[in-house]
């Protein structure tokens, strides 16, 4: 199964972590969808800026 990841909430006045989460999920700019497989690493990524992004799940 595969997750699209986008970003809704700017990452701007966030701390490097969570900046680096960003960018490690290959996340471009906002609005811009990418698409990942789903996995325990993914998952944990997601969890740690979840507050900045939009999840769906893609079957």
């Amino acid at each position: 199964m595969d997750i699209k990841i986008t970003q809704i909430k700017s990452a701007i006045d966030r701390p490097k972590d969570q900046k680096a989460t960003i960018v490690a999920l290959g996340i471009r700019r906002l609005n811009s969808p990418v698409t990942k497989k789903d996995s325990p690493q993914i998952r944990g990524m997601i969890n740690k800026v979840s507050h900045l992004l939009k999840i769906e799940e893609i079957k």
